[in-house]
């Protein structure tokens, strides 16, 4: 074996086994034929031989690769093997994903591999047949792909016999692993596993593949939970510089992943002038254009069907058939456009890609490297992304975005903190699956684990005192709240950690087309009721309220797309430091069109003046209007607010961009309040409004008080705002430092 496999980047070549043995021999034989005879492939990648020795000594690990670097036959080559060699029988590996289309995307190609060596793997999530989740309780495979939610499902439903089908387990892959790590979703996947290591009574090996991660060995040391510090593991990346230096824009650290790429920036000015160049550039090819939001999506999609563009839609509200139609008549077209959300930004393959098209900004680099990773895939083809901006503050942002990726930064992953919600959680989903529990016995559950250890006694009696628990004999069980509450189908509403705003079912006859938030079917309108959704108009002939349903026929336009929710916590300290840096000067290492040089210039010459300073951050007066220029993103100027609440104005809502001040501001009351902050080191949690805690899922099983200070943590930036607190600061052309 000598040279990468077909469809492969970049050289084979990796430092000999440390014995002399080349760790490619270690793979079963028949794997090792069929890589060479089915998948013709002279050689593995670089990462699927570093994986190789690792994973089959049992280590934990996480796989980090550019993507469409091979980390599923990386993760699947090497366990595959290790289970042919140890002859593990039932179900021995989980195959986790974020996303179940990624899942649906993943299963044939698993499943190839395991006939290989005569096993076989099957597929277990939320569309799953009744028919199919019956045949694997009976006859079990040896790879089961799921998501944590189901996995959660089976531990607590009343039809899987868990210990018999999940208690032979001896790995699990996490594929995508920053995309759980980095939500809730990520508490909800490590309490999981530490309640499965109670049912299989042995340690599971632990394996994450990402391509987009700026600190991958505190990623695995997450990833291990109560494992971590007593179990082997290690990052695998080979080629990757896996440095841990912080920038000059960041107040933390972040790693060096920047892959080679064609990018350009253009500014566009609007999502019409944007569809325009989209129909107009690259005929003929196939285009993926990522969106920034649903709305942006349905609005790009029907003008671009508008000019006559074979047009597909994806994104989280539009149905999983209509979806998994779009994305099956892309990969199968030639001249043809998607659009999409981030739905599209994961492993889910559509086919050869030639360009990717980014509307706006994402919000982080991790994102960027996802989507242009989607192209380039072909030989002899390059990694591309056209970002077109269609306002002034967006290609800001882009063109930061692009500086901070120039620079090689990726965001570290950091989980969200205190989820105190998710604790309350997995108290009742752990009694709901043992029946009952010892009221000392619980805390055995995690393996002592955090949050899920002694130190959730508050919450647990705060569940006992409100009836979500019954407590009897010093044993706990379900009780009538946790009942009522969380008790339908079968307490399936326990097996989702995040909460989506209510959404009514579109449907067109029998053919569900989606979901469309109500409140484009209350708000006052002139004329017909229409609505836009997957690229099309559609009116409204019938809504069903106790339902959620409404029936629609189509029509020629006037649709209106809307969507409420989304972040509240606006944009990251980093990203924002770089908006300053490119208002100062700095451009990124991109292509810039004659407009988007125009635009930004018109930037640096008009505003940046009167809200950047070169040296720290600048305190402005316009007539009553009093603002601190921090550039320090929503949360640290949150954070700021709070903290010094006798000059800032008692109204405002922070932006990314400033704090609002009292418009009495004078120079000695702000050298006293900063005095009283005393340089950073008496930060404030920010202040939260009470209907904030709706937004997380299972608030109502905590005190009214822990769910706020779970809201305001989450909302806070001590980092950042103790940088721009201990910074020097400019009021007018007075020095406060």
């Amino acid at each position: 074996m000598g040279a990468a496999p077909a469809g492969g980047t970049g050289s084979a070549h990796t430092s000999p086994h440390p014995d002399g043995a080349d760790p490619v021999d270690r793979l079963d034989p028949v794997i090792l034929h069929h890589v060479v005879n089915t998948l013709g492939w002279p050689d593995l990648r670089p990462l699927q031989r570093a994986a190789i020795d690792p994973l089959m000594d049992g280590e934990d690990a996480v796989l980090l690769a550019p993507t469409a670097g091979g980390k599923t036959e990386a993760a699947c080559l090497p366990i595959l093997s290790a289970m042919s060699a140890r002859r593990w029988s039932g179900t021995s590996v989980l195959y986790l994903c974020p996303l179940k289309a990624l899942l649906n995307n993943l299963v044939t190609r698993v499943d190839s591999y395991a006939q290989w060596l005569g096993r076989r793997a099957e597929l277990w999530h939320g569309d799953t047949k009744e028919s199919q989740r019956r045949r694997i309780r009976t006859d079990s495979p040896d790879i089961l792909l799921t998501t944590p939610e189901s996995l959660e499902a089976m531990l607590i439903g009343v039809k899987t016999d868990h210990a018999r089908l999940l208690g032979g387990i001896r790995a699990v892959v996490v594929d995508e692993v920053h995309a759980f790590a980095g939500d809730d979703r990520g508490w909800h996947l490590l309490a999981v596993l530490e309640r499965l290591e109670q049912v299989t009574g042995r340690p599971i090996q632990r394996i994450g593949l990402s391509a987009t991660v700026g600190n991958p060995r505190q990623l695995l040391t997450w990833l291990q939970g109560s494992g971590a510090g007593k179990r082997p593991g290690r990052v695998v990346a080979p080629g990757l510089t896996l440095t841990q230096a912080a920038t000059p824009t960041t107040a933390g650290a972040g790693g060096s992943l920047r892959p080679p790429g064609e990018v350009e920036l253009d500014y566009v000015g609007s999502l019409d002038n944007a569809s325009k160049l989209i129909a107009a550039l690259h005929r003929g090819e196939k285009r993926l254009v990522f969106c920034e939001s649903r709305r942006q999506v349905e609005e790009l999609g029907a003008a671009l069907r508008a000019r006559e563009v074979t047009v597909f839609l994806s994104h989280a509200s539009l149905s999983a058939e209509e979806r998994a139609r779009s994305e099956q008549a892309f990969a199968e077209a030639r001249d043809c456009v998607i659009v999409s959300t981030s739905t599209l930004e994961l492993g889910i393959d559509v086919g050869d890609l030639d360009r990717v098209i980014q509307i706006d900004s994402p919000r982080t680099v991790a994102s960027f490297l996802q989507r242009i990773g989607r192209t380039g895939r072909r030989p002899g083809t390059t990694r591309n992304c056209l970002f077109l901006a269609t306002g002034k503050d967006t290609l800001l942002q882009a063109a930061a975005l692009l500086l901070l990726w120039g620079r090689g930064w990726v965001e570290p992953v950091t989980p969200p903190p205190e989820p105190r919600h998710l604790v309350a959680q997995q108290l009742l989903a752990a009694t709901l699956q043992q029946h009952r529990i010892g009221d000392q016995a619980w805390q055995g559950m995690w393996n002592g684990l955090a949050p899920f250890d002694r130190s959730a006694s508050p919450i647990l009696r705060h569940l006992v005192n409100e009836g979500f628990l019954d407590e009897d004999s010093s044993m706990l069980f379900i009780g009538p709240e946790a009942e009522r509450r969380f008790g339908r189908r079968h307490f399936i509403e326990l097996t989702a950690s995040f909460t989506a705003p209510p959404q009514f079912t579109v449907l067109s006859g029998r053919t569900e087309i989606g979901q469309t938030d109500p409140s484009v079917l209350t708000e006052e309108r002139p004329g017909p009721r229409r609505l836009l959704l997957g690229g099309r108009s559609w009116q409204v002939t019938f809504i069903d309220w106790g339902r959620k349903r409404v029936f629609v026929e189509p029509v020629d336009g006037g649709g209106v797309a809307k969507w409420t929710g989304g972040s509240l916590a606006g944009l990251a300290f980093a990203l924002t430091r770089s908006m300053r840096d490119v208002l100062l000067g700095a451009d990124p290492l991109v292509s810039l069109t004659r407009r988007a040089e125009s635009c930004l210039t018109e930037w640096r010459e008009e505003d940046a003046p009167h809200i950047t300073d070169s040296d720290g951050s600048l305190i402005t007066r316009q007539g009553t209007d009093v603002r601190w220029w921090t550039w320090a993103g929503y949360r640290a100027n949150a954070t700021l607010a709070a903290t010094l609440p006798s000059i800032s104005d008692p109204v405002q809502r922070p932006t990314d961009c400033y704090v609002r001040l009292r418009e009495d501001l004078t120079p000695d009351m702000w050298q006293k309040a900063r005095t009283e902050a005393d340089g950073g080191n008496a930060l404030v949690l920010p202040d939260v409004d009470h209907r904030a805690v709706h937004g997380l899922k299972f608030s109502a099983a905590l005190p009214h008080r822990l769910a706020m200070a779970t809201v305001a943590a989450r909302l806070a930036d001590f980092d950042g705002a103790r940088t721009i607190l201990q910074g020097p600061v400019r009021f007018h052309t007075e020095s406060l430092t």
